[in-house]
C-alpha cells in the first residue's frame, strides 16, 4: 500500500479507501497501491469480504486526464495497464463490494464493474464519458458494462457520455443496491453477508442475439450521427461493445484496446482533450489567486430583456437572490412572462420539477426601482448596447450601491474605462460580458478596466464559477475576445456571398466544419439590428477605409431584423427554420453587380478557409496586442460561446492541427486577392517561420 490507498479492518471487512485529491482520479501510485491493499485483504485471515471506495467527495472520477493527453502527443509512458487489477479483482475469493459515491466516470466506473456487487449512494452517478475527449473506455469497459445492463443501454451509455444515477443505475443492472445514510457502514454490512457472485467477465445472459443486436447497432449509430456529428469516438464505442457480444471476453478486450490506441492518438482526441484543459487553465491568472470569498447572495439586474432574464435564471438557477428592474410595467411583465415559460419548458422537457419553477421564481423579484438594491452583492446592467445609455445607468449605480459592491456591465462590445469614468469607484467596475440565451450558453467573458482591481476580477471569477460558467479574462478592447474575432469572420462570409456563394451555400459549409450554426442563421438570431447598432456604435467602415459589405445594412433598412421579424437573411415560420428567400439572393446579386464584383462559382473549401482563417487571423492579433491571456483562452471562449467544434479544439487549435505555416500560406494568399484586411497578424508569421504553433506560443515562459 501507499499514501493514496489505505486499508482498515472493520469486523471482518477489508474497507480500502482511495484517497488521491480533489477526484481520486487514477494517477500513478493508485492502482499499484490497490492492487497491494487487496493482496493484503486476501491474506488476512481476520478478512471475510472487501469494501473499495473513496475518500472525500467521490469514488473513483475517472483517469489521469494529464496522463491522457499524454497518451495523445506521445510525450509519456503511457497510461496504467488496468488488465491485471481488474483481473485480480474479480478472481478475489473474498466477495468485493465497490461502494460508490459521488461519481464512478471512466477508469472508475470500470474498476468498480470488476466487482463482485456495486452500491451506491442515493446522490452517485455512473458513467462512461470518454466520448467527451474523442476515445472509448480503454479499460474493459466497452466488455464488462453490456455484461451487466445489456447491449441497448451500454451503447446508449458510451455514445452520449451521460452518466446514470443511482437510481437508474440499479433499474438497469449497473449496481445491486442503493444505501441511505452512512455508506462505508452499510457497504460492510451488504459485504458481511455477501458471497462471491459471478464473475462480471463470463456473465453473458444479457449479450443478447445477433439479430436483437443488429437494431442497437444501427439505432446507435444513428443517435451518434445526430446527437455528435462528425465525431469519431462514438462510433468506435459501438464497434467495441460489438465486439463485446461478438468474441470472447479476451478477444473482446484485444480489439477495445486497438480502438483506444487508435482514437487516443487521433486528432479529434486532441482537440478536446485540449478543450477540457482549456476551461480549466482559463480560470488561472497570473498575480490572482483563487478568491475564498463569500459567495454571491443577492444580484440586482438592470434590464429585463432577453439578456437581463437570462441573466436573472442564470441566478436563481444558483440559488442567488435577484432584484430585477426595468423601466416600464410592459417590459417586466414581458420579461418575467418569458422568464416563467422558459423554466415551464424545463418542467416539460423533464429538467425540473413544478416545486423547483416555483423556488427559482420566487428568488427573482420584478421591481420598477431600485429598492434594496444596496443590498447587492453586484450590479449588473443588462440594457442595449448604447453608450450612453449605459454611462446614465453607471451614474445612478454609484449613487445608490453599497461600498464593495461590485457593478458590472453585460456589454458585449463597448469601452469598459468609458462606463467606469462616470463613477467614482472604477476599480469595482467589470464587464460579465453573458451569451445568449445566459441561463443555457456556459461562456462568461470576464473584462477587465484599466482600473478594475484584483479583488474585483477575483469575484467575478468566483462567480462565474459559482454559476457553474466558463469564466474568461478579457482585455478592455473593441468586442473583446469573442466579438472582435467575430466581425472579420462575419464581414468574410458576406463578401463570399457577394463573390458567388448563397447564404445557405455558406452556412452549409460552416456547418460541414463543425460550427454549430452557419454565420448567417446567426446573424439572424442574434439579430440584424443589434449587428447594426453595434456597428455604428464601434464606428465600423466610417473612414472608409476598406471593403464595406453591401447587403446586411439594406436588410436592416427594410426591417428585416432576422428571426424576431420573420425575415432576414432567411425566412422564418413559427418553427423557426431558416428557409432561403430568392429575394434576398437577387438583392446580393444586384448590389453585387452595381458595385462592380464580379460573381463565380465558390467552393466549400474557400469559404471555410476564408472564414476560420480569419477567426486565426484576428485571434492571432489580440493575443500579440494583449487582450487575451493565452490562445488557449481564445479556444475556451469559440468553443463555449460560439458554437465552434470542441472536437476541433477552437479556433487557435486549429490552426496548428492543419499547420501554421499552411495557414499563413494561405492568408497570404487571400491578401494578394482581397487586399489589406488579410495582412497576416505578426505573431502568425513568428509561429510560421519558427515551425511551433499557438500550443506552442501558450508555453512560453512569459513574464
Amino acid at each position: 500500500m501507499n499514501r493514496l490507498v489505505t486499508n482498515e479492518v472493520r469486523e471482518g471487512v477489508s474497507v480500502i479507501t482511495i484517497d488521491n485529491p480533489p477526484v481520486n482520479a487514477l494517477s500513478p501510485g493508485v492502482p499499484e497501491g490497490l492492487e497491494a491493499a487487496l493482496d493484503g485483504a486476501a491474506a488476512d485471515p481476520e478478512v471475510q469480504a472487501i469494501v473499495v471506495m473513496g475518500a472525500g467527495r467521490t469514488f473513483i472520477a475517472g483517469a489521469d486526464i494529464a496522463v491522457l493527453e499524454e497518451m495523445a502527443w506521445g510525450t509519456g509512458p503511457g497510461g496504467p495497464e488496468l488488465h491485471r487489477l481488474l483481473k485480480k479483482i474479480e478472481d478475489s475469493l473474498k466477495p468485493v463490494v465497490m461502494a460508490i459515491h459521488g461519481t464512478a466516470l471512466g477508469g472508475g466506473l470500470e474498476i468498480a464493474m470488476a466487482g463482485h456487487y456495486r452500491v451506491a449512494a442515493p446522490s452517485a452517478q455512473l458513467g462512461q464519458p470518454e466520448v467527451n475527449l474523442g476515445i472509448i473506455p480503454g479499460a474493459e469497459g466497452t466488455q464488462r458494462l453490456p455484461r451487466l445492463v445489456g447491449v441497448q443501454r451500454a451503447i446508449e451509455m458510451c455514445v452520449s457520455g451521460k452518466p446514470l444515477n443511482a437510481t437508474e443505475a440499479l433499474a438497469a443492472g449497473l449496481v445491486d443496491r442503493v444505501i441511505e445514510g452512512d455508506l462505508a457502514a452499510g457497504a460492510a454490512e451488504f459485504a458481511r453477508r455477501a458471497t462471491p457472485a459471478a464473475k462480471t467477465r463470463e456473465r453473458a445472459e444479457r449479450l443478447g442475439s445477433p439479430d436483437e443486436n443488429a437494431r442497437f447497432y444501427d439505432a446507435g449509430r444513428q443517435f451518434a450521427h445526430k446527437s455528435r456529428p462528425h465525431q469519431q469516438a462514438p462510433l468506435r464505442a459501438i464497434e467495441a461493445i460489438e465486439a463485446a457480444a461478438a468474441l470472447p471476453f479476451d478477444d473482446g478486450c484485444r480489439r477495445e484496446r486497438e480502438i483506444f490506441a487508435e482514437c487516443v492518438v487521433s486528432d479529434q482526441a486532441k482537440s478536446l482533450i485540449h478543450a477540457f484543459f482549456a476551461e480549466r487553465t482559463a480560470a488561472k491568472i497570473p498575480g490572482i489567486e483563487k478568491t475564498g470569498a463569500a459567495p454571491v447572495k443577492c444580484v440586482g439586474i438592470i434590464g429585463s430583456g432577453t439578456m437581463g432574464g437570462g441573466i436573472a435564471m442564470a441566478c436563481a438557477n444558483a440559488g442567488i437572490r435577484v432584484l430585477l428592474r426595468d423601466s416600464s410595467e410592459s417590459a417586466l411583465s414581458s420579461g418575467m412572462a418569458k422568464v416563467r415559460q422558459n423554466y415551464e419548458t424545463s418542467v416539460k422537457r423533464g429538467r425540473l420539477v413544478p416545486t423547483q419553477l416555483e423556488e427559482r421564481m420566487a428568488l427573482i423579484r420584478p421591481q420598477l426601482d431600485c429598492k434594496d438594491f444596496d443590498e447587492a452583492d453586484v450590479i449588473i446592467e443588462a440594457v442595449f448596447e448604447n453608450m450612453a445609455l449605459k454611462k446614465e445607468i453607471f451614474r445612478e449605480l454609484n449613487a445608490l450601491a453599497r461600498p464593495g459592491c461590485i457593478l458590472a456591465t453585460n456589454t458585449s462590445t463597448l469601452d469598459i474605462d468609458e462606463i467606469a469614468s462616470v463613477t467614482g469607484r472604477p476599480e469595482s467596475v467589470v464587464g460579465l460580458h453573458f451569451f445568449s440565451p445566459a441561463n443555457v450558453m456556459r461562456l462568461l467573458e470576464i473584462v477587465r478596466g484599466k482600473a478594475t482591481s484584483n479583488e474585483v476580477i477575483a469575484a467575478a471569477m468566483a462567480l462565474a464559477r459559482q454559476l457553474k460558467k466558463v469564466g474568461v479574462l478579457a482585455g478592455n478592447g473593441p468586442g473583446f475576445i469573442g466579438n472582435r474575432m467575430l466581425f472579420p469572420y462575419m464581414y468574410e462570409t458576406q463578401f463570399l456571398a457577394e463573390e458567388g456563394a448563397t447564404p445557405q451555400q455558406v452556412d452549409r459549409a460552416l456547418t460541414g466544419f463543425g460550427m454549430a450554426m452557419g454565420m448567417f442563421a446567426v446573424d439572424d438570431m442574434a439579430g440584424i439590428d443589434v449587428a447594426w447598432r453595434v456597428r455604428q456604435e464601434l464606428g465600423h467602415f466610417r473612414e472608409g477605409d476598406g471593403r464595406t459589405p453591401l447587403v446586411q445594412d439594406r436588410l436592416y433598412e427594410m426591417g428585416r431584423y432576422g428571426q424576431k421579424s420573420g425575415k432576414g437573411w432567411y425566412l422564418y415560420g413559427e418553427d423557426r427554420k431558416p428557409v432561403p428567400d430568392p429575394e434576398v439572393e437577387a438583392l446580393i446579386e444586384r448590389s453585387a453587380r452595381e458595385a462592380g464584383i464580379e460573381r463565380r462559382a465558390i467552393s466549400d473549401q474557400e469559404i471555410v478557409e476564408r472564414s476560420i482563417y480569419a477567426l486565426v487571423n484576428e485571434g492571432a492579433r489580440l493575443l500579440e496586442e494583449g487582450y487575451a491571456l493565452r490562445a488557449s483562452d481564445i479556444d475556451a471562449v469559440y468553443v463555449n460561446g460560439y458554437g465552434f467544434p470542441a472536437w476541433r479544439g477552437g479556433p487557435m487549435f486549429h490552426a496548428g492541427l492543419a499547420g501554421v505555416k499552411r495557414v499563413l500560406e494561405r492568408i497570404t494568399e487571400f491578401e494578394r486577392k482581397h487586399g489589406s484586411r488579410w495582412a497576416p497578424a505578426p505573431l502568425l508569421v513568428r509561429l510560421a517561420n519558427e515551425g511551433r504553433t499557438f500550443r506552442d506560443y501558450d508555453r512560453e515562459p512569459r513574464s
